[in-house]
């Protein structure tokens, strides 16, 4: 197939390489126009060598070029979502199939951006989601990873393995659009406060006692949002928390880790040198737990550092000191 790609980043290249493998043609197009020039002359990303892309691989400088693809991906970041959707959307309703793989939730409305998505393009479009635990400098390993497709529609999972799985890359199913793409925003915020923990020297029961939390509150916000629970059994919930949890791979748990060390959320985040998706989504995720009767500790102390003062150390000790009926 054709497809048509949006963004630039890790996980981006990540995934338009495992299109290229399997003989997709891609045409990207992306902000950065050094990574552009770099793609176009090397067919290599400059901050990630070891990826290397051929002929498959097209870039452009104008969005609208995506238009004459059968299929377009996008990969922005959460904030972006909803200006490169409306930029598309001046030529007319899109009339092909449209994957996300950003993990975000929009702090404006409170949306989750499957539900962005939804709602600029009609419930009646052709949607997916691809998301779990999928760091994206293993995946361009070629290390065994599997993810899920969310999609109200069969035939759009089944698109979204044709167009990614591979030997090993697989991918299940899911019919929770919301719920999968809600998993991968949550479990950014809870990386933030398991990293702060091992900026802090705390160890392994720290970040279990962080994750298994952590993934209580992915399960109530799900009742939140209208999710089905459940979803976040799935490699696209707990699958994503423990990977983003544990590993400085993860730019959240890094981010996390600076802020229990002592930085300020400005320098931690100038020391990554990326976007830092749980950042925002923890604005987001904190207005929808205020707005609501349920009470999400993690992301209440994590949305506290960074906008209230609140030291880490005190964060951890909240979390660790709250107690849920179970």
């Amino acid at each position: 197939m054709r497809v048509g790609f949006l963004g630039s980043g890790s996980w981006g290249m990540a995934l338009v390489k495992l299109l290229i493998d399997n003989e997709h043609d891609v045409l990207l197009w992306s902000i950065e126009e050094d990574v552009l020039d770099h793609l176009e002359k090397e067919k290599r990303h400059p901050k990630f060598e070891k990826a290397v892309f051929n002929d498959r691989l097209s870039v452009t400088r104008n969005i609208y070029d995506v238009l004459d693809c059968e299929v377009i991906v996008e990969c922005v970041t959460a904030k972006g979502l909803r200006p490169v959707l409306s930029m598309l959307l001046k030529k007319g309703k899109l009339k092909v199939p449209f994957i996300l793989s950003s993990k975000g939730i929009e702090i404006d409305s409170g949306k989750i951006l499957s539900e962005v998505a939804e709602e600029l393009l009609g419930g009646d479009a052709m949607m997916g989601y691809i998301s779990g635990p999928t760091l994206a400098d293993e995946v361009l390993s070629n290390h065994p990873t599997s993810a899920v497709a969310g999609s109200k529609e069969r035939d759009v999972q089944k698109l979204t393995r044709d167009l990614f799985e591979g030997e090993n890359f697989r991918i299940t199913g899911c019919y929770d659009f919301h719920g999968v793409a809600l998993g991968g925003a949550m479990k950014n915020v809870i990386a933030i406060a398991a990293g702060m923990a091992t900026g802090l020297g705390y160890g392994f029961n720290t970040k279990a006692m962080l994750l298994t939390k952590g993934l209580e509150e992915l399960k109530k916000m799900a009742v939140i949002k209208g999710c089905r629970e459940e979803t976040m059994n799935t490699l696209s919930g707990i699958g994503d928390l423990i990977v983003t949890g544990v590993t400085p791979l993860s730019r959240n748990y890094r981010f996390g880790k600076n802020l229990g060390e002592g930085l300020s959320a400005e320098q931690a985040k100038a020391e990554i040198g990326m976007v830092v998706e749980g950042e925002y989504t923890v604005r987001a995720a904190y207005e929808l737990m205020k707005g609501s009767s349920i009470v999400l500790p993690i992301t209440d102390s994590v949305y506290k550092v960074l906008n209230k003062g609140a030291l880490p150390k005190e964060a951890i000790r909240t979390i660790l000191q709250y107690k849920a009926v179970v």
